[in-house]
Formats: C-alpha cells, structure tokens, sequence
C-alpha cells in the first residue's frame, strides 16, 4: 500500500488534515471519493453477476448432461485424453569426435554446444579437432 493510501486509512492523520482544510474542500473530496466508491461497487456486482450467470450456464449443462445419461466427469475423462500432446522429441545426433577425459575414461562429442574441458585443453597444446574426428 503507498504512502497516500496509508494516509487515508488513518483516521488520525486524516483528522489532523482535516483541521487544515477548508469544509468546502473537504466536501469536494468526500464527492469524489464517494463517486470512486461507487464506481467500484458497480465493477465488483458487474464481476459477481457475471460469474454467477457463468455458474447457471454451467449448472445447465451439467444437468443436460445427466438427463442425458451421461457423467460429466466421464466426459472429462475423454475429452482430456484426446487433447493431451505427445512431445516430439529428436533423435539424438551422431557424435563427431571421440576423446579420453581427466579420469582416463574415453569419451564422445557431437560438435554441439560447449567445448569439453579435456578436448579444450588438448586443442590449446596445438591438437586440430580434426585429430579427434571418429
């Protein structure tokens, strides 16, 4: 909440302004702040009756749906196992370059992504990549 907003809600501060202040200020603002207030509720009903039209449309397919025979949770069930996509995954690709590893053990590369350590280190001691290809 800001600072202004803090202000308001106080009903101390508020009546420590309020002693400053003209009446006829203060009347203008208790009307603007009252038409804001009523704006507001106006958007709060207009939000409620909206969900709550929402909500008999649903209640009335619901029971449409049971006069039917039919369980919506059923329903549901198969509409939701149509809908669910697999994702495509690629095949992985071949590797490139073959190299031993700091423990010894060997290794494979496709030429995507970060330079191994070892392949790196070996590529600065004046090695190609090329000496590495499979």
């Amino acid at each position: 909440m800001s600072e202004a907003l803090k202000a308001l809600n106080n009903i101390r501060t508020l009546r420590a302004q309020a002693r400053e202040t003209e009446l006829e200020v203060l009347e203008e603002m208790l009307e603007k702040l009252t038409a804001i207030v009523e704006d507001r509720r106006a958007e709060e009903n207009a939000i409620r009756k909206e969900q709550e039209e929402r909500m008999a449309k649903l209640e009335a397919f619901r029971q449409k749906l049971l006069e039917d025979g039919i369980d919506p949770a059923e329903l549901l069930a198969t509409v939701g196992s149509s809908q669910t996509k697999t994702k495509s995954t690629r095949t992985p690709r071949p590797a490139k370059y073959k190299y031993t590893d700091e423990n010894g053990k060997e290794q494979t590369w496709t030429g995507q992504g970060r330079t191994p350590k070892a392949l790196a280190i070996a590529i600065k001691a004046g090695k190609t990549l090329e000496d590495f290809a499979i």
